[in-house]
């Protein structure tokens, strides 16, 4: 029987340059042999063959532009059909007291597919193992890509172009008032996404990972059982696989904590139902005043709401240095009506007017307050539990966190976890190197999960970014060290952008003199951090970094700077008192 291969799905690649043809017509192929590689901008993808057969006719060239069911070649399947092998039958397991046979089986299980996931899986896949990538999703990427990291940072983006261009009145240019079209807001926020996620597809595709949608939970140490999912969200359809592996990696991420004491009412979101842009409300309550809340505020405030925030504790964002949020506060003062800390939500009554809410604590108002939109941001939660993962033999947590050794590896030693559930920080670059280390691991390689720092940014206007040991904490340790700052009031690229308010600050061990810290106030402070990342796992002192010659006039400059600053070499400040 003759049948046309085509191009099969490739997200929404179109006219992809077919790079290698790795067939001719008379050569017998089989199931899953590359017929031809194509090459995208985001990814390069080999199409296998569906079935065994041998190539009666080629329809494509090196060099050819493809799309989606583009027809490759003409296979002539029958004698190979009828030569192939039936598989044997899959090992049974034991569900709800009845042995079942495995749907799926595989080297390798990957058990969600966020940032963390998809790259255990791509990596695992490419040291040569069968793998199965399990995502509830209906697009890989998790809750990061698909409702998380990346719209957060479109929006984001929306609203320092808003600022930026109001600011410019200043300067001389002039703009007319911004007109929000929320509609087509959300359609570039869902372009984004949609392009990041079609990559990972034609990614996936290309080394061959096989995707299963739906939520997965352990039978045993050796199975887990997938509840399929559908639609644009995440709603199960009855249907249920069965997937037996070798080994797993446990990538489940976490959720937004739900506060017991708020009603259930569309007018109270979490991070995620924030991102949808329901509505612009004109008055809005954040409560926890971490970096989600504050991102998603900046977003709202510049979009027109007024913003209230409440944090039980005694200051917003508990991660970077004091000085560093100081700047952060005075430059966004005017988006907030109320910051109250020291201050705990009480109680709230959903009304048709609004949504009342009570206080209490230093800064609570006396009266109940009303509030068209309220975002919960007050953490999140690991998913550990919610995966029976004990009935694996997996070590978990009452809160929810999976123990692991230094190689991702859990108490059972086939089975491993990355990400949000094994600890904090919960960071999707902190995922995506311990995915690494796993499926390595796995492979067995001697690969350990050994970073000696983890950055942290706040995405907000201005960014704030932080690496290892800060001064605060250093005080907190009675470490001793020695702190150099530069200014950016003294750099001119900050001048010229209007960014002469931040500052580039950088600590280092007193005794061998070596950075163990840093942090960055100002725009594009996320950018930069990795540097001082670098200089702390490369042991460097300050010479090293000041003498590390950084172009000129930028921001990232001042890192160097800051540097000289700490040697007392440093020419663009007023002379420093000698010692």
């Amino acid at each position: 029987m003759s049948t046309e291969i085509k191009v099969p799905d490739i997200g929404d690649f179109k006219n992809v340059p077919v790079i290698e043809v790795h067939v001719k017509v008379g050569d017998a192929v089989k199931a899953e042999d590359s017929l031809v590689t194509l090459e995208s901008d985001k990814a390069t993808m080999d199409v296998p063959a569906p079935a065994g057969g041998v190539v009666k006719e080629l329809s494509v060239k090196l060099g050819d532009k493809v799309s989606e069911g583009t027809v490759i070649l003409i296979l002539e399947t029958a004698a190979a059909a009828a030569a192939t092998p039936q598989p044997a039958p899959a090992p049974l397991a034991a569900v709800g007291g009845k042995a079942t046979a495995a749907d799926i089986e595989c080297d390798m299980l990957v058990l969600g597919a966020g940032p963390g996931g998809y790259s255990a899986a791509f990596r695992a896949a490419d040291l040569g193992m069968d793998t199965v990538l399990v995502e509830r999703y209906p697009s890989l990427g998790g809750v990061c890509l698909n409702v998380g990291c990346i719209p957060s940072k479109a929006l984001l983006h929306v609203a320092a172009v808003i600022e930026d261009a109001g600011h410019a009145a200043d300067l001389g240019v002039e703009f007319a008032p911004p007109k929000v079209d929320i509609d087509r807001l959300r359609a570039h926020k869902a372009k984004v996404v949609g392009k990041l996620t079609s990559g990972l597809a034609g990614m996936a595709k290309g080394r061959k990972v096989r995707i299963t949608r739906g939520y997965g939970h352990f039978i045993d140490a050796h199975h887990v059982e997938i509840e399929v999912t559908t639609g644009n969200g995440q709603e199960k359809t009855g249907e249920k696989q069965l997937i037996r592996f070798k080994q797993c990696i446990i990538a489940a991420g976490s959720q937004a904590a739900h506060l017991p004491f708020l009603p259930r009412d569309p007018r109270i979101v979490d991070s995620t139902g924030a991102l949808e842009l329901p509505f612009i409300p004109e008055r809005m309550l954040v409560i926890g005043g971490g970096i989600i809340g504050l991102e998603m505020a900046t977003v709202y405030s510049t979009l027109g709401a007024r913003i209230d925030v409440v944090e039980m504790l005694d200051t917003l964002m508990q991660g970077p240095d004091r000085d560093l949020v100081q700047v952060w506060e005075k430059q966004n003062a005017h988006r907030f009506d109320r910051i109250m800390l020291n201050t705990k939500t009480t109680g709230a009554e959903a009304k048709e007017d609004g949504v009342w809410v009570s206080f209490s604590g230093d800064h609570a108002p006396t009266e109940p307050q009303r509030y068209d939109l309220i975002l919960q941001a007050a953490g999140r939660s690991p998913n550990g539990r919610k995966i029976g993962a004990d009935l694996a033999g997996v070590t978990v947590d009452d809160r929810g966190f999976i123990s692991v050794d230094s190689q991702m590896r859990t108490s059972v030693p086939h089975i491993f976890a990355i990400g949000d559930v094994v600890g904090q920080p919960m960071l999707a670059h902190k995922a995506v190197h311990e995915a690494h280390v796993a499926a390595e691991a796995a492979s067995k390689r001697k690969s350990h999960f050994d970073a000696a720092v983890i950055p942290g940014v706040a995405y907000t206007h201005p960014e704030i970014a932080w690496v290892g040991l800060g001064e605060d904490g250093a005080k907190r340790q009675g470490r001793k060290v020695n702190v150099a700052k530069f200014p950016w009031a003294a750099s001119g690229r900050a001048i010229a952008n209007g960014a002469d308010y931040g500052f580039t600050k950088l600590v280092f061990d007193e005794q061998t003199h070596r950075i163990v810290g840093g942090a960055i106030v100002g725009p594009g402070a996320g950018d930069m951090i990795g540097e001082v990342a670098l200089a702390i796992e490369m042991g460097c002192d300050a010479e090293d970094i000041g003498k590390t010659i950084h172009p000129h006039p930028t921001l990232g400059e001042t890192i160097g700077l800051a540097a000289e600053v700490a040697e007392g070499a440093c020419t663009d400040l007023p002379p420093s008192r000698r010692k």
